[in-house]
């Protein structure tokens, strides 16, 4: 990888001190394709993301990794495998690849996933007669002389003409 410093001294020997794209190779020990690469462009950096991991040994058993992760996510936190045991288990039904290529897919396989189960929509208004809205609360009451902290259940109709003939939205108050 070409850092800034590299950067600037090739476009000096070229552009400053006109030496020959050959000799610019020759000193700074990089490739004609590099030094032409850096007289062409005007960036100051330049950077390698790999876009997609191929997957040489895990492809034709992903499904079997899948399923062990779905397995492995349904149990309790403290059953939950680690990765380690879960590349251990998965080594066990026959996967000879490295850890390290199931851990990356385990981890984007969990990223995928939260990413999927954390969209919700949460209506905050509701047509009249079609649902309630609903709440908790927590409230200091003092029961039996000892005081305490409780969680209230809030219910309130979007229309309670509707659910309870004869109250109007200013009588029906918060609570039910």
């Amino acid at each position: 990888m070409l850092i800034v410093e590299s950067i600037a001294k090739i476009r000096r020997a070229y552009f400053v001190q006109k030496k020959p794209i050959k000799v610019i190779c020759r000193e700074l020990h990089v490739s004609r394709k590099v030094v032409r690469k850096v007289i062409r462009s005007g960036a100051t950096e330049f950077r390698y993301e790999r876009t997609a991991q191929p997957l040489p040994k895990l492809g034709p058993r992903v499904a079997a990794l899948d399923a062990l992760l779905r397995g492995n996510e349904g149990k309790p936190a403290r059953e939950r495998l680690t990765l380690i045991r879960v590349f251990e288990e998965f080594s066990g039904q026959g996967y000879d690849g490295s850890y390290d290529a199931v851990r990356r897919y385990a981890r984007a396989w969990a990223k995928n996933r939260g990413a999927v189960m954390a969209q919700a929509f949460v209506p905050l208004s509701f047509a009249p007669g079609e649902a309630y809205q609903f709440d908790w609360s927590h409230e200091i009451v003092v029961i039996g002389g000892a005081t305490t902290t409780v969680k209230v259940a809030h219910v309130r109709p979007c229309q309670p003409d509707v659910f309870r003939p004869g109250l109007s939205a200013r009588d029906a108050g918060d609570g039910i």
